[in-house]
C-alpha cells in the first residue's frame, strides 16, 4: 500500500513538475475569444487588453488556440503572454487592419499606417512567452500602404519583447520608432513571404539590447535606420542567428538622424544573398563608434560593405536636401567567413567626403575567385547618389576589398584566398590617406603581379606583409589621374 502511495505521488510530483508555469493575469476566453481560427477575435481580445488597463496593468494571457484577429492596440504596463501553442493569426483582409497615421513623424510616413499590433506612446509594454504571431503576409499584395507591419512601436519606453515566433509579415515584421529601453530577447523570425520583410527595424532608438534572436527573413534580417532627426544609439546586438535575401545586418540605409555607440557580437550569419554586415550612410547623418567582433559567416556573398554616398533624402516632404554626412570610427575584428561571392568587398566614401578610421583587424575571408585581366582593369564609377548595395559597383578590381576615398585606414592581420584562379589582386586602395597594412596573408595570381595595388595613396604604412599563390611581390605603387 505505501509503494502504491509513494508510486502515485511521484506521478503527481512528475506531472506538476512538466505542467508549464504561467504568469498570473487576465485569460482572454474569459472574454469572449473563441480562438477557433475562423471567428474574428479583435473585439474580445481588445477588450481584455484594456480591462487589464484599467485594473493598473498586468499580464494579458493567450492560451493554447489560433486566435485570427485585425489590429490590436497595446496599453501601458500590459504584456501579452503567448502559451505555447497559442497562434495569434492575422486576418487576411486588409479592411481589419484601420490606417493609423502615427503622431512622431519619419519617413516611415511613406511606408504603411497599418499594422497588426501598434503601441504608441506607452510604457512597460510588449509581449512574450512560445507563443507565435503569424501575419498570413502571403494574403496581401502591392505597394507599401496596403501591407501591414506585423508589430510597431512608436515613442514607447520600456518595450520587451521576448521567446515568441514571428511569422510571414505582410510588411516589416518589427518596427521599433523612436523608442527607449527596447529588449528583444530569444526572438524567433521567419518571413520571407513578401516583400520588404525585415526581420528587426530599430528605428531612432536609444537604449536596445537584441540578444539570442534567430532571424530568417526576405529582406534584411536585422537593420538599424535612422528615419527621423533622432539619432539611434546605445545598441546591443549579440548572440543571433540571421539569414536573409538582402543583408544580413545592416546600419542604414535612412540615415537622416545618424548613429552612435553600436556594438554587434558573437552572430552566425549564413546563406545572405548581398552583405554579411554593411553600413550605409547616404541620407545625411553622422556615424560614430560601431564595434563589430566575433561574427562568422557561410555563404554570405558580401561579408562586408562601408559605404558613405550622397542620395540627400530628406525625411519630411518638402524639406531642404541634407548634406553630405559623415562614417567615421568603425572597428571590424574576429571575422571569419566561407563562400563569399566574385564581386568582392569594398569601404568606400566620395571625394571631399571620405570614410574616416576603419578598422579591420584579424579578419579571414574565402571568396569566390575568378575575376579575370579586364575585371582587374575596371574603371569604378563613383555613383553617388546611387542606392547603396554591395554590388552597386559590379564586379570589383580587387577579388577580395577594393577601398577608395579614405583617411586613417587600417589592415591588421588579414587572410585572403580565393576558390578559382582571380587575376585580380587581393586588394586595391586609391585616394587613401593614412593607409596602414599589417599582418596580411593575401592569395594573388601571377598575373595580377601585386598582392595589394595602393593607387594615389599617402603615407603608408605596411609591414609583415606577404603574398602567396604566385604574385612576385606584396604592393605595387601606382600614381593615376
Amino acid at each position: 500500500m505505501v509503494a502504491v502511495l509513494n508510486s502515485s505521488r511521484r506521478q503527481f510530483l512528475g506531472a506538476l513538475a512538466a505542467a508549464p508555469v504561467l504568469p498570473q493575469g487576465r485569460n482572454v476566453r474569459e472574454d469572449g475569444a473563441k480562438a477557433d481560427g475562423t471567428t474574428l477575435d479583435t473585439g474580445a481580445l481588445q477588450q481584455t487588453i484594456d480591462a487589464v488597463a484599467a485594473a493598473g496593468g498586468g499580464t494579458v494571457l493567450l492560451p493554447p488556440g489560433v486566435y485570427l484577429s485585425g489590429t490590436l492596440e497595446l496599453r501601458s504596463r500590459v504584456k501579452l503572454h503567448l502559451t505555447q501553442g497559442a497562434i495569434l493569426r492575422g486576418s487576411p483582409r486588409l479592411e481589419h487592419y484601420p490606417p493609423r497615421p502615427s503622431a512622431y513623424r519619419s519617413y516611415t510616413d511613406n511606408y504603411t499606417e497599418r499594422c497588426l499590433i501598434r503601441a504608441e506612446g506607452l510604457t512597460q509594454t510588449g509581449f512574450e512567452g512560445a507563443g507565435t504571431i503569424d501575419g498570413q503576409g502571403a494574403a496581401f499584395s502591392g505597394g507599401y500602404m496596403v501591407r501591414p507591419y506585423l508589430l510597431r512601436f512608436v515613442q514607447c519606453k520600456g518595450v520587451t519583447v521576448q521567446g515568441v515566433r514571428l511569422e510571414n509579415s505582410p510588411m516589416w515584421v518589427q518596427h521599433y520608432l523612436a523608442c527607449d529601453d527596447v529588449l528583444i530577447s530569444g526572438v524567433t523570425v521567419r518571413s520571407r513571404v513578401n516583400a520588404n520583410n525585415d526581420g528587426i527595424d530599430i528605428d531612432s532608438c536609444h537604449r536596445v539590447r537584441i540578444s539570442d534572436c534567430d532571424v530568417s527573413s526576405g529582406d534584411d534580417a536585422i537593420c538599424l535606420k535612422s528615419t527621423s532627426a533622432r539619432m539611434c544609439r546605445d545598441v546591443v546586438i549579440t548572440n543571433c542567428v540571421a539569414s536573409s535575401h538582402c543583408n544580413a545586418i545592416k546600419i542604414g540605409t535612412e540615415s537622416n538622424g545618424g548613429f552612435e555607440n553600436i556594438t554587434i557580437s558573437n552572430c552566425a550569419l549564413y546563406e545572405t544573398r548581398l552583405a554579411g554586415v554593411a553600413v550605409e550612410m547616404v541620407d545625411g547623418g553622422t556615424l560614430e563608434s560601431v564595434v563589430v567582433s566575433g561574427v562568422t559567416m557561410r555563404d554570405v556573398l558580401g561579408p562586408v560593405f562601408i559605404r558613405l554616398g550622397n542620395r540627400g533624402r530628406p525625411f519630411l516632404a518638402g524639406a531642404a536636401k541634407p548634406p553630405v554626412g559623415r562614417l567615421g570610427g568603425v572597428l571590424l575584428q574576429g571575422i571569419q567567413a566561407s563562400g563569399a561571392g566574385p564581386i568582392g568587398c569594398s569601404i568606400t566614401g566620395l571625394a571631399g567626403a571620405p570614410v574616416r578610421r576603419v578598422t579591420l583587424r584579424d579578419v579571414s575571408i574565402g571568396f569566390a575567385g575568378g575575376g579575370t585581366a579586364e575585371d582587374a582593369a575596371r574603371a569604378v564609377p563613383e555613383l553617388p547618389e546611387a542606392y547603396p548595395e554591395y554590388w552597386m559597383f559590379k564586379t570589383l578590381p580587387a577579388y577580395a576589398l577594393y577601398c577608395r576615398h579614405a583617411e586613417d585606414l587600417s589592415i591588421d592581420g588579414l587572410r585572403t584566398s580565393w576558390a578559382q584562379d582571380d587575376l585580380r589582386p587581393a586588394l586595391l586602395f586609391d585616394d587613401v590617406a593614412r593607409l596602414r597594412l599589417r599582418d596580411i596573408d593575401a592569395q594573388a595570381h601571377t598575373r595580377a603581379g601585386a598582392a595589394a595595388v595602393l593607387r594615389n595613396t599617402r603615407e603608408p604604412l605596411i609591414r609583415d606583409c606577404r603574398a602567396f599563390g604566385g604574385a612576385p611581390v606584396f604592393d605595387r605603387m601606382e600614381n593615376r589621374p
